[in-house]
């Protein structure tokens, strides 16, 4: 077990250092100056004053060095857990921002994976079984899982914020509140979480029960299940055997979804205005600012890999194929 853990651990690893690498690479493909940006907002009519703070702010953050150099110097810092200074919220760490947007990210999207995925997957048991619960759930899945995430939360926020009127539609709390754990910020917080939350949580419950429908109806007319029936055996037993045996590619088809969830947790984010991760990137992107736009990959970048780790623990608890293999392995 040592020996496959240590395998996944490089694989991860060298993932990571690439990942990196792309991480660092992307945001200087982009067009435009990240110092220009700056230097649009304190700009002066004395050419030679603009000349000054150019190289002043070109040496802070080491673009006036050749491009290997600055790469060098990246995972030199990143070591130290220095990601740079933000030029759109100067003098801001990139740390500090991004930690200060990570928990709005966090909080919408874990209740959404995970309670998609559980709910996705028994529904999707149900209806392989129950055809009045298939005639009408497999329809919806389908528009469900093919629905844009940020179509479904424009759509959210006309139905649940302008039509009803009973959440609001933007930002992760009002404005006039101050972020604290008290009852008042909560209670706040949570109306304000219901739209995003949902817009996540419906696209990617369509897919699960899509999946799970499919899987436990291609289980029940496998052979094992047609010798079990002949033997006498309960529908109810089949039944669980065939979705136990369903479970082992949802549980792979998590670790492939996470990238999909998140790209569309940056785009709900946008439409809402919530402070999150995603708007991050988009506020990074508008700013030319390279360093924050690298630290917001790079959380998301270790998030998934973090994320891909535990699933593949995760699955060598359910699925007793993968401990044999490992016990003959080791012999």
């Amino acid at each position: 077990m040592g020996r496959y853990f240590g395998r996944k651990a490089l694989i991860y690893a060298l993932t990571l250092v690439v990942a990196v690498t792309l991480n660092w690479m992307i945001p200087r493909f982009m067009p435009g100056d990240p110092i220009g940006q700056m230097m649009g907002r304190v700009r002066t009519s004395n050419p030679e004053a603009n000349e000054r703070m150019r190289a002043y702010y070109e040496d802070l953050f080491g673009l006036d060095q050749p491009l290997w150099q600055q790469y060098l110097n990246y995972w030199r810092e990143l070591f130290t857990g220095n990601l740079g200074i933000s030029t759109w919220s100067f003098p801001r760490p990139v740390l500090e921002i991004v930690l200060g947007a990570l928990p709005y990210t966090l909080a919408l999207l874990i209740p959404a994976i995970l309670l998609s995925w559980y709910a996705g997957n028994k529904l999707g048991a149900l209806a392989a079984r129950r055809k009045w619960l298939d005639n009408s759930l497999l329809p919806l899945s389908y528009v469900l899982t093919a629905t844009p995430y940020m179509w479904l939360a424009i759509l959210l926020v006309w139905a649940g914020g302008i039509v009803l009127g009973i959440f609001p539609t933007a930002r992760a709390y009002s404005g006039n509140l101050t972020p604290g754990f008290n009852w008042t910020f909560i209670s706040d917080f949570a109306s304000h979480w219901v739209l995003p939350f949902l817009s996540l949580f419906l696209v990617a419950l369509g897919g699960w029960a899509i999946g799970m429908r499919n899987l436990v109806i291609y289980e029940l007319e496998s052979d094992y299940s047609n010798y079990l029936s002949s033997l006498g055996a309960p529908s109810r037993l089949i039944r669980r055997y065939a979705f136990r045996n369903a479970m082992l590619p949802q549980v792979t088809g998590l670790a492939l979804q996470l990238g999909v969830i998140l790209g569309g947790n940056i785009l709900t984010e946008v439409v809402f205005g919530y402070p999150g991760l995603g708007k991050l990137v988009l506020d990074s992107i508008a700013a030319r600012d390279f360093f924050l736009l690298q630290g917001v990959l790079l959380f998301i970048v270790i998030g998934v890999l973090i994320c891909n780790f535990i699933i593949d623990i995760v699955y060598v608890w359910v699925d007793p194929r993968t401990r044999t293999g490992m016990q003959g392995a080791s012999v």
